[in-house]
């Protein structure tokens, strides 16, 4: 359970401790995605970019006065199959990445929709009054927004 949560003192029962190291977790898991994600999405595009600018010089600028000559060029570079398909992996693996950010943003959003919805019944009493302390840590060192639904 990370430090913070532990330190919420008599702020929060167990059960709420519990509940908001599974949302860090789901942040965290959400977080590792997208960034993997976005990752994937620039690699693919310098990709694209580089095996134009290879094409560009390979095919195009040697061969451009006929077309069936380019064709030909095209056809016969050695390891054309291999950035084709190296290119096209990468954008399977993006649409994958996609999902799996997809699911975990769910997850997390409904989780965090779920402690906003039971605030009144996680605080009682006295912890009510310090319930916007939690909901500040939680702002603050997670980026985790209690205080509304939307995101």
């Amino acid at each position: 359970m990370e430090e913070t949560i532990r330190n919420l003192e008599n702020w929060t029962d167990e059960a709420t401790r519990e509940m908001l190291q599974n949302v860090i977790k789901r942040k965290y898991k959400f977080d590792k995605y997208e960034k993997r994600h976005l990752f994937i999405i620039w690699t693919t595009i310098f990709a694209f970019v580089v095996y134009g600018v290879y094409l560009y010089i390979a095919v195009y600028i040697p061969y451009s006065y006929s077309a069936e000559d380019m064709f030909s060029a095209y056809l016969s570079l050695p390891n054309n199959g291999f950035y084709l398909f190296f290119i096209f992996g990468l954008l399977g693996y993006m649409n994958v990445l996609k999902k799996k950010v997809d699911k975990y943003e769910k997850e997390y959003h409904a989780l965090r929709c779920e402690i906003i919805d039971k605030s009144t019944d996680l605080w009682k009493g006295k912890a009510w009054e310090k319930r916007h302390l939690v909901f500040e840590v939680m702002k603050k060192k997670y980026d985790i927004n209690l205080y509304h639904e939307n995101k």
